[in-house]
Parts: structure tokens; C-alpha cells; sequence
């Protein structure tokens, strides 16, 4: 009778255990689907604009001196492939756990690694203009960043869907 038991309570538990790994997965599969998860493999500036927090952004970069000659990813991800698509992840996580919670500053801002990324892809592209200037100040190249001059460059002026933009620290902002 002993035996019986636990092995009803294994199965159970087995069961117990397929129903839940089969719900995650089905969420998980809707939540791709609906989210149009695939899209963001691409290299297509479209997907951007697929969370419409991100339209603003999309629309002045269409306008901006930089939209015949660069990408969202162009600018925004590392070049390595590697380093592209675990700074994708890492991203498609943060994205996706701000805006399902609704925890994001507004205007949408940069963390200090994306800027990191930012700035290395303009030196990646304009090396041979801007080699000499941003490592002659001290020889580090993030004492001098592009878009400090050049902060519309790529998006125009600033963007958002709120009010004014609040003063927010270093800190929030991940410098």
C-alpha cells in the first residue's frame, strides 16, 4: 500500500509538473507572438517602433542626417556579433520588464552601458575625423562624448510622451 501511494504521489507530482511547464511555455509563446518577438532578430529600424513608446524616437531618426546611412542597431548595439545579441537580450529583458511593469523614466533615457555602446559606435565610424580630438583631452576616450555636441544627431531634439523632462541624477541614468 506504501508503494502505491508514492507512486501515485510521483505521478502526481510529474503531472503537476507537465501542466506547469506546458502554461509557461504557453504564455510565453503568446507573449512572443503577441510581442512580435522574432521581428526584433532583424535588423529592419521598423521593430524599434513596435513597443509605441519608441515612435517618437522613429520618426525623428527618419528625419534625421543620419537615416541614410545608419540603423537603429548601427548605432545603438555593439558591432561584434557576440557582443550584438547579448546586448539585445540584456535589453529585450530590461525593455520588456520596464514596460510590462510601467517603471521606465519618461522620456525614455539611456543607461550608462548604451551609452557606453553609443559612443563606441560613432568612434567606430567617424574614427579617422574624431581619433585625435576625443583622445587627445586625457587619452580616455569617454572624457569626451560625441553626443554631447551632437546630441540630435540621431533623433532630433528630445522626445517624449509626458510632460516636461524631469531633472533625474546620474545615477537613475546609469553614468
Amino acid at each position: 500500500m506504501g508503494r502505491q501511494a508514492a507512486e501515485r504521489g510521483k505521478s502526481l507530482f510529474v503531472l503537476i509538473l507537465i501542466l506547469a511547464l506546458g502554461f509557461g511555455i504557453g504564455i510565453g509563446g503568446y507573449t512572443f507572438l503577441y510581442a512580435k518577438g522574432l521581428s526584433y532578430m532583424s535588423t529592419d529600424p521598423e521593430v524599434c517602433a513596435n513597443c509605441h513608446i519608441m515612435q517618437p524616437q522613429y520618426d525623428s531618426w527618419q528625419k534625421s542626417s543620419h537615416h541614410a546611412v545608419a540603423g537603429c542597431i548601427d548605432c545603438h548595439l555593439p558591432h561584434d556579433f557576440i557582443g550584438k545579441y547579448l546586448a539585445k537580450a540584456e535589453n529585450g529583458w530590461n525593455h520588456s520588464k520596464a514596460f510590462t511593469l510601467q517603471n521606465f523614466h519618461e522620456p525614455i533615457i539611456m543607461t550608462g552601458k548604451n551609452q557606453r555602446i553609443l559612443q563606441n559606435a560613432c568612434l567606430d565610424c567617424h574614427q579617422d575625423a574624431v581619433h585625435e580630438m576625443v583622445l587627445g583631452v586625457n587619452g580616455q576616450p569617454d572624457d569626451v562624448r560625441c553626443v554631447h555636441c551632437h546630441v540630435t544627431v540621431g533623433h532630433g531634439e528630445t522626445t517624449g510622451l509626458g510632460g516636461p523632462e524631469d531633472n533625474y541624477s546620474e545615477e537613475e541614468a546609469g553614468l
